[in-house]
């Protein structure tokens, strides 16, 4: 079997792995921290296995995180106080 490669490179990574509860839920979360996207960070939810590669811009995004992640608006509005103080 033939392979085309776009790349394959090996970087060393830092994570975090946290878990909370709020009153609309609770999350276990893996964040990532790497040089790769350009400041921002993989955050994987290991309860659901969604992620996704945000910044601080991408919480401001309307909606974003309800779709990403499969939230209601008020686990969003949760997730997203405590990622403004992570990212």
């Amino acid at each position: 079997m033939e392979r085309d490669f776009l790349y394959d490179e090996t970087e060393d990574s830092k994570t975090r792995f946290v878990s909370f509860a709020t009153d609309n839920g609770r999350f276990d979360l893996a964040i990532i921290q790497t040089d790769r996207f350009y400041g921002k960070q993989i955050v994987l939810n290991t309860q659901s296995n969604r992620y996704a590669i945000l910044g601080h811009d991408d919480l401001d995004e309307p909606g974003y995180l309800e779709a990403v992640f499969n939230l209601s608006s008020q686990a969003a509005e949760e997730l997203k106080d405590f990622l403004r103080e992570v990212l």
